[in-house]
Protein backbone atom coordinates (compact mmCIF):
# COMPACT_ATOMS: atom_id res chain seq x y z
CA UNK A 1 0.00 0.00 0.00
CA UNK A 2 2.79 2.43 0.88
CA UNK A 3 4.65 1.80 -2.37
CA UNK A 4 1.43 2.23 -4.31
CA UNK A 5 0.66 5.59 -2.66
CA UNK A 6 4.21 6.84 -3.19
CA UNK A 7 4.04 5.98 -6.88
CA UNK A 8 0.69 7.70 -7.29
CA UNK A 9 1.89 10.77 -5.39
CA UNK A 10 5.01 11.10 -7.53
CA UNK A 11 2.91 10.68 -10.65
CA UNK A 12 0.57 13.46 -9.45
CA UNK A 13 3.51 15.80 -8.81
CA UNK A 14 4.95 15.02 -12.24
CA UNK A 15 1.58 15.71 -13.86
CA UNK A 16 1.35 19.10 -12.16
CA UNK A 17 4.88 20.04 -13.23
CA UNK A 18 4.12 19.13 -16.84
CA UNK A 19 0.84 21.07 -16.63
CA UNK A 20 2.65 24.21 -15.45
CA UNK A 21 5.10 23.88 -18.34
CA UNK A 22 2.27 23.53 -20.83
CA UNK A 23 0.31 26.47 -19.43
CA UNK A 24 3.40 28.68 -19.39
CA UNK A 25 4.48 27.53 -22.84
CA UNK A 26 1.06 28.23 -24.35
CA UNK A 27 0.96 31.65 -22.72
CA UNK A 28 4.21 32.53 -24.49
CA UNK A 29 3.40 30.75 -27.76
CA UNK A 30 0.21 32.79 -28.12
CA UNK A 31 2.30 35.91 -28.76
CA UNK A 32 4.02 38.73 -26.97
CA UNK A 33 2.24 39.27 -23.62
CA UNK A 34 2.96 42.99 -23.87
CA UNK A 35 0.57 43.28 -26.82
CA UNK A 36 -2.32 42.43 -24.50
CA UNK A 37 -1.72 45.64 -22.60
CA UNK A 38 -1.89 47.86 -25.68
CA UNK A 39 -5.14 49.81 -25.89
CA UNK A 40 -7.39 48.73 -28.81
CA UNK A 41 -7.38 51.39 -31.50
CA UNK A 42 -4.61 53.31 -29.76
CA UNK A 43 -1.06 54.09 -30.76
CA UNK A 44 0.72 51.40 -28.75
CA UNK A 45 2.80 52.02 -25.63
CA UNK A 46 5.63 54.33 -24.83
CA UNK A 47 9.14 52.85 -24.48
CA UNK A 48 9.04 53.59 -20.74
CA UNK A 49 5.74 51.72 -20.39
CA UNK A 50 7.17 48.75 -22.30
CA UNK A 51 10.23 48.71 -20.08
CA UNK A 52 8.18 48.94 -16.88
CA UNK A 53 5.82 46.15 -17.97
CA UNK A 54 8.72 43.94 -19.09
CA UNK A 55 10.34 44.32 -15.69
CA UNK A 56 7.03 43.78 -13.85
CA UNK A 57 6.15 40.66 -15.83
CA UNK A 58 9.70 39.33 -15.88
CA UNK A 59 9.89 39.45 -19.69
CA UNK A 60 13.37 40.97 -19.60
CA UNK A 61 14.82 37.61 -18.51
CA UNK A 62 15.52 34.40 -20.49
CA UNK A 63 12.53 32.12 -21.09
CA UNK A 64 13.69 29.45 -18.63
CA UNK A 65 14.19 32.05 -15.92
CA UNK A 66 10.75 33.48 -16.71
CA UNK A 67 9.19 30.06 -16.14
CA UNK A 68 10.78 29.60 -12.73
CA UNK A 69 9.91 33.14 -11.69
CA UNK A 70 6.32 32.59 -12.78
CA UNK A 71 6.21 29.19 -11.05
CA UNK A 72 7.53 30.70 -7.83
CA UNK A 73 4.77 33.30 -7.90
CA UNK A 74 2.15 30.65 -8.53
CA UNK A 75 3.39 28.57 -5.59
CA UNK A 76 3.02 31.65 -3.39
CA UNK A 77 -0.55 32.15 -4.63
CA UNK A 78 0.34 35.13 -6.83
CA UNK A 79 -1.39 34.65 -10.21
CA UNK A 80 -0.74 38.16 -11.44
CA UNK A 81 -3.27 40.88 -12.22
CA UNK A 82 -6.07 41.30 -14.71
CA UNK A 83 -5.16 43.29 -17.78
CA UNK A 84 -7.91 45.92 -17.77
CA UNK A 85 -8.62 46.61 -14.08
CA UNK A 86 -5.26 45.34 -12.77
CA UNK A 87 -7.10 43.44 -10.04
CA UNK A 88 -5.26 40.52 -8.40
CA UNK A 89 -6.39 37.31 -10.09
CA UNK A 90 -6.08 35.39 -6.81
CA UNK A 91 -8.72 37.65 -5.26
CA UNK A 92 -11.11 37.03 -8.15
CA UNK A 93 -10.59 33.28 -7.84
CA UNK A 94 -11.27 33.36 -4.10
CA UNK A 95 -14.48 35.31 -4.68
CA UNK A 96 -15.70 32.93 -7.40
CA UNK A 97 -14.58 29.66 -5.79
CA UNK A 98 -17.34 29.45 -3.16
CA UNK A 99 -20.28 29.51 -5.66
CA UNK A 100 -18.57 26.88 -7.82
CA UNK A 101 -17.94 24.60 -4.84
CA UNK A 102 -21.56 25.02 -3.68
CA UNK A 103 -22.85 24.07 -7.10
CA UNK A 104 -20.43 21.13 -7.44
CA UNK A 105 -21.24 19.69 -4.00
CA UNK A 106 -25.00 20.01 -4.58
CA UNK A 107 -24.77 18.31 -7.98
CA UNK A 108 -22.50 15.61 -6.56
CA UNK A 109 -24.90 14.88 -3.69
CA UNK A 110 -27.77 14.64 -6.17
CA UNK A 111 -25.82 12.25 -8.39
CA UNK A 112 -24.95 9.96 -5.47
CA UNK A 113 -28.37 10.03 -3.78
CA UNK A 114 -30.24 9.36 -7.03
CA UNK A 115 -27.81 7.21 -9.00
CA UNK A 116 -26.53 4.69 -6.44
CA UNK A 117 -29.86 3.61 -4.84
CA UNK A 118 -31.56 3.37 -8.25
CA UNK A 119 -28.63 1.31 -9.53
CA UNK A 120 -28.98 -1.11 -6.63
CA UNK A 121 -32.75 -1.32 -7.09
CA UNK A 122 -32.39 -1.90 -10.82
CA UNK A 123 -29.91 -4.73 -10.25
CA UNK A 124 -31.88 -6.41 -7.45
CA UNK A 125 -35.15 -6.19 -9.42
CA UNK A 126 -33.57 -7.17 -12.72
CA UNK A 127 -36.13 -7.58 -15.49
CA UNK A 128 -38.87 -5.78 -13.55
CA UNK A 129 -40.53 -2.46 -14.24
CA UNK A 130 -38.06 -0.74 -11.89
CA UNK A 131 -35.17 -2.12 -13.92
CA UNK A 132 -36.60 -0.85 -17.20
CA UNK A 133 -37.33 2.58 -15.70
CA UNK A 134 -33.81 2.79 -14.28
CA UNK A 135 -32.22 1.81 -17.57
CA UNK A 136 -34.37 4.32 -19.46
CA UNK A 137 -33.43 7.05 -16.99
CA UNK A 138 -29.76 6.18 -17.36
CA UNK A 139 -30.01 6.20 -21.15
CA UNK A 140 -31.79 9.54 -21.25
CA UNK A 141 -29.54 11.07 -18.60
CA UNK A 142 -26.33 10.21 -20.42
CA UNK A 143 -27.75 11.02 -23.85
CA UNK A 144 -29.20 14.46 -23.11
CA UNK A 145 -26.62 17.27 -23.41
CA UNK A 146 -26.07 19.33 -20.28
CA UNK A 147 -26.87 22.62 -21.97
CA UNK A 148 -30.17 21.21 -23.29
CA UNK A 149 -31.18 20.00 -19.82
CA UNK A 150 -30.40 23.43 -18.38
CA UNK A 151 -32.36 25.30 -21.05
CA UNK A 152 -35.35 22.96 -20.76
CA UNK A 153 -35.31 23.32 -16.97
CA UNK A 154 -35.44 27.11 -17.29
CA UNK A 155 -38.24 26.90 -19.86
CA UNK A 156 -40.36 24.55 -17.75
CA UNK A 157 -39.77 25.57 -14.12
CA UNK A 158 -38.99 29.28 -14.55
CA UNK A 159 -40.90 30.42 -17.65
CA UNK A 160 -43.95 28.14 -17.85
CA UNK A 161 -44.55 27.15 -14.21
CA UNK A 162 -42.78 30.05 -12.50
CA UNK A 163 -41.67 27.88 -9.59
CA UNK A 164 -37.96 28.74 -9.57
CA UNK A 165 -35.82 31.73 -10.58
CA UNK A 166 -34.16 31.49 -13.98
CA UNK A 167 -30.61 32.35 -12.96
CA UNK A 168 -27.93 34.00 -10.79
CA UNK A 169 -26.92 32.80 -7.32
CA UNK A 170 -29.43 34.89 -5.40
CA UNK A 171 -28.82 37.51 -2.70
CA UNK A 172 -25.40 37.42 -1.05
CA UNK A 173 -26.63 38.37 2.43
CA UNK A 174 -28.94 35.33 2.78
CA UNK A 175 -27.66 31.98 4.18
CA UNK A 176 -27.53 29.10 1.72
CA UNK A 177 -29.95 26.88 3.64
CA UNK A 178 -32.80 29.41 3.45
CA UNK A 179 -35.30 29.09 0.61
CA UNK A 180 -34.66 32.64 -0.61
CA UNK A 181 -31.13 31.51 -1.47
CA UNK A 182 -31.59 27.77 -1.96
CA UNK A 183 -34.14 28.15 -4.76
CA UNK A 184 -31.45 29.58 -7.02
CA UNK A 185 -29.29 26.46 -6.56
CA UNK A 186 -31.87 23.79 -7.41
CA UNK A 187 -32.02 24.03 -11.21
CA UNK A 188 -28.26 24.43 -11.82
CA UNK A 189 -27.51 21.52 -9.48
CA UNK A 190 -30.09 19.26 -11.16
CA UNK A 191 -28.89 20.19 -14.65
CA UNK A 192 -25.25 19.57 -13.69
CA UNK A 193 -25.87 16.37 -11.72
CA UNK A 194 -28.36 14.75 -14.11
CA UNK A 195 -25.80 13.11 -16.37
CA UNK A 196 -23.46 11.85 -13.60
CA UNK A 197 -26.48 10.47 -11.71
CA UNK A 198 -27.27 8.36 -14.78
CA UNK A 199 -23.63 7.28 -14.99
CA UNK A 200 -23.64 6.23 -11.32
CA UNK A 201 -26.87 4.33 -11.91
CA UNK A 202 -25.40 2.31 -14.78
CA UNK A 203 -22.08 1.76 -12.99
CA UNK A 204 -23.75 0.63 -9.76
CA UNK A 205 -26.18 -1.63 -11.60
CA UNK A 206 -23.40 -3.29 -13.58
CA UNK A 207 -21.25 -3.82 -10.48
CA UNK A 208 -24.19 -5.16 -8.45
CA UNK A 209 -25.20 -7.62 -11.19
CA UNK A 210 -21.65 -8.94 -11.33
CA UNK A 211 -21.46 -9.40 -7.57
CA UNK A 212 -24.97 -10.88 -7.26
CA UNK A 213 -24.01 -13.53 -9.80
CA UNK A 214 -20.87 -14.57 -7.92
CA UNK A 215 -20.47 -17.89 -6.14
CA UNK A 216 -20.34 -16.61 -2.56
CA UNK A 217 -23.68 -14.81 -3.02
CA UNK A 218 -25.20 -18.04 -4.30
CA UNK A 219 -23.75 -19.83 -1.27
CA UNK A 220 -25.23 -17.23 1.08
CA UNK A 221 -28.64 -17.68 -0.52
CA UNK A 222 -28.32 -21.45 -0.24
CA UNK A 223 -27.63 -21.10 3.49
CA UNK A 224 -30.85 -19.15 3.88
CA UNK A 225 -29.36 -15.74 4.57
CA UNK A 226 -31.74 -12.78 4.67
CA UNK A 227 -32.14 -11.02 1.31
CA UNK A 228 -31.53 -7.59 2.84
CA UNK A 229 -28.30 -8.81 4.45
CA UNK A 230 -27.17 -10.36 1.17
CA UNK A 231 -27.84 -7.20 -0.83
CA UNK A 232 -26.45 -4.55 1.53
CA UNK A 233 -23.87 -6.36 3.64
CA UNK A 234 -22.31 -8.72 1.11
CA UNK A 235 -23.13 -7.53 -2.39
CA UNK A 236 -23.22 -3.74 -1.96
CA UNK A 237 -19.98 -3.56 0.03
CA UNK A 238 -18.12 -5.20 -2.83
CA UNK A 239 -20.01 -3.52 -5.67
CA UNK A 240 -19.56 0.00 -4.31
CA UNK A 241 -15.82 -0.13 -5.04
CA UNK A 242 -16.16 1.05 -8.64
CA UNK A 243 -18.69 3.88 -8.05
CA UNK A 244 -16.79 5.12 -5.00
CA UNK A 245 -13.46 5.33 -6.76
CA UNK A 246 -15.14 7.15 -9.64
CA UNK A 247 -16.81 9.59 -7.25
CA UNK A 248 -13.67 11.69 -6.73
CA UNK A 249 -13.16 12.08 -10.47
CA UNK A 250 -16.84 12.96 -10.85
CA UNK A 251 -16.56 15.68 -8.20
CA UNK A 252 -13.50 17.09 -9.95
CA UNK A 253 -15.46 17.08 -13.18
CA UNK A 254 -18.23 19.07 -11.49
CA UNK A 255 -15.77 21.71 -10.32
CA UNK A 256 -13.89 21.95 -13.61
CA UNK A 257 -16.74 21.26 -16.00
CA UNK A 258 -19.45 23.62 -14.77
CA UNK A 259 -18.60 26.24 -17.38
CA UNK A 260 -21.70 25.61 -19.51
CA UNK A 261 -24.11 25.44 -16.58
CA UNK A 262 -22.66 28.54 -14.95
CA UNK A 263 -23.04 30.39 -18.23
CA UNK A 264 -26.64 29.27 -18.80
CA UNK A 265 -27.77 30.15 -15.26
CA UNK A 266 -25.50 33.22 -14.89
CA UNK A 267 -23.92 31.51 -11.90
CA UNK A 268 -20.99 33.65 -10.62
CA UNK A 269 -18.40 30.88 -10.37
CA UNK A 270 -15.01 29.98 -11.79
CA UNK A 271 -16.54 28.86 -15.09
CA UNK A 272 -18.22 32.23 -15.57
CA UNK A 273 -14.93 33.93 -14.70
CA UNK A 274 -13.19 31.89 -17.39
CA UNK A 275 -15.73 32.88 -20.05
CA UNK A 276 -15.32 36.52 -19.08
CA UNK A 277 -11.54 36.15 -19.33
CA UNK A 278 -11.88 34.74 -22.86
CA UNK A 279 -14.14 37.58 -23.95
CA UNK A 280 -11.87 40.24 -22.43
CA UNK A 281 -8.70 38.58 -23.76
CA UNK A 282 -7.53 38.45 -20.13
CA UNK A 283 -4.75 35.90 -20.45
CA UNK A 284 -3.50 36.01 -16.81
CA UNK A 285 -6.97 35.11 -15.54
CA UNK A 286 -7.47 32.42 -18.18
CA UNK A 287 -4.15 30.68 -17.53
CA UNK A 288 -4.74 30.86 -13.76
CA UNK A 289 -8.17 29.20 -13.98
CA UNK A 290 -6.84 26.49 -16.31
CA UNK A 291 -4.01 25.80 -13.88
CA UNK A 292 -6.44 25.73 -10.97
CA UNK A 293 -8.67 23.22 -12.76
CA UNK A 294 -5.66 21.03 -13.50
CA UNK A 295 -4.66 21.04 -9.83
CA UNK A 296 -8.19 20.16 -8.71
CA UNK A 297 -8.46 17.31 -11.19
CA UNK A 298 -5.03 15.86 -10.29
CA UNK A 299 -5.74 16.18 -6.56
CA UNK A 300 -9.13 14.47 -6.80
CA UNK A 301 -7.59 11.76 -8.98
CA UNK A 302 -5.02 11.16 -6.25
CA UNK A 303 -7.82 10.89 -3.68
CA UNK A 304 -9.53 8.35 -5.94
CA UNK A 305 -6.30 6.33 -6.04
CA UNK A 306 -6.15 6.41 -2.23
CA UNK A 307 -9.77 5.26 -1.96
CA UNK A 308 -9.19 2.48 -4.46
CA UNK A 309 -6.04 1.35 -2.65
CA UNK A 310 -7.84 1.34 0.69
CA UNK A 311 -10.91 -0.53 -0.55
CA UNK A 312 -9.09 -3.06 -2.72
CA UNK A 313 -7.48 -5.73 -0.50
CA UNK A 314 -5.06 -6.72 -3.29
CA UNK A 315 -3.47 -3.28 -3.12
CA UNK A 316 -4.01 -2.64 0.60
CA UNK A 317 -2.02 -5.67 1.66
CA UNK A 318 0.59 -5.40 -1.08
Amino acid sequence: MKRYLIRRFLFAILTLVVATMLVFGLSRAAGDPLLLYAKPGGYGMSPQRVEDLSRKLGLDKPLVVQYFVWLGRVLRGDFGETIVAETPVSRLIRERMAPTVQLAVAAFALAIVVGVPLGVLSAVRRGSLWDYLGRALALFGQGAPTFWVGIMAILLFAVILGWLPAGTAGPDDVPLWKWAKLQYLIMPAVALGWGPAAAFLRLTRSAMLEVLGSEYIKLARAKGANSTVIVWKHAFRNAILQPLTAAAITLAGFITGAVVIERIFAWPGIGQLTIEAVWNNDFPTLTSTVLLWTFVFVFMNFLADIAYGYLNPVIRYE
